[in-house]
């Protein structure tokens, strides 16, 4: 399992801990494009709304995050891996095809392309985030 698929599951867990069953169920609802580029074995975040949840997780974590700009503070917010070679091993599995020595440019993508594949998922993500 990618880090992209500890993405989904992290905020799937979360909408079902956080708002309950409505969500939880939304969250364990099939859907035949549910996966990012080039992995079959995505779990499901459906109807999930993606903001919601990580304001919830931002209320409570003690520390400004920037989650919506920054590709390092989402994945810190999830309490997931945010060093360089996670933030890599993300890009190659969402077919990064700049430079990742330039991490600046690759974070850019990164957050942006992680909030396109949530919503191309079935995530409720704001206008504005990814694309």
């Amino acid at each position: 399992m990618g880090l992209f698929n500890d993405i989904v599951t992290k905020v799937s867990g979360f909408a079902k801990s956080l708002f309950g069953s409505s969500s939880a169920e939304a969250a364990d609802t099939p859907q035949p494009d549910a996966a990012p580029a080039g992995d079959a074995a995505a779990p499901s975040i459906a109807q999930v709304d993606v903001d919601a949840v990580l304001k919830e997780l931002a209320a409570k974590a003690g520390q400004p995050l920037n989650y919506k700009e920054s590709i390092v503070d989402l994945l810190k917010l999830l309490g997931l891996d945010s060093s360089l070679k996670a933030r890599q091993i993300l890009a190659d599995e969402l077919h990064y095809s700049g430079d990742k020595n330039d991490t600046a440019t690759m974070n850019v993508w990164l957050i942006k392309q992680v909030y396109t594949e949530l919503a191309n998922n079935g995530g409720k993500i704001p206008a504005g985030w990814g694309h």
